[in-house]
């Protein structure tokens, strides 16, 4: 189902906006559902990305050792 929103933008950006869709032969409302659907979808990806590295992280059994190194040690030349 879809739905219908309202928004407020100012005239100038406006303008600048729908001679782009123009260009691209499309529709300022157009680029607005495929813009909020790529953010939406986007962040579906990343909280999967996050999840599975996670899960990979923890089936992989390494453990890391002991740190025998200073911070300093790494820095000097």
């Amino acid at each position: 189902m879809t739905k219908n929103i309202t928004l407020s933008i100012d005239e100038d950006v406006l303008l600048q906006v729908r001679r782009i869709a123009a260009e691209k032969d499309t529709s300022v409302n157009a680029m607005v559902r495929d813009y909020l659907t790529h953010l939406a979808t986007r962040q579906d990806r990343v909280k999967e990305a996050v999840r599975r590295m996670k899960e990979i992280s923890a089936d992989s059994g390494m453990e890391v050792g002991p740190i025998t190194w200073k911070r300093e040690e790494l820095y000097d030349r």
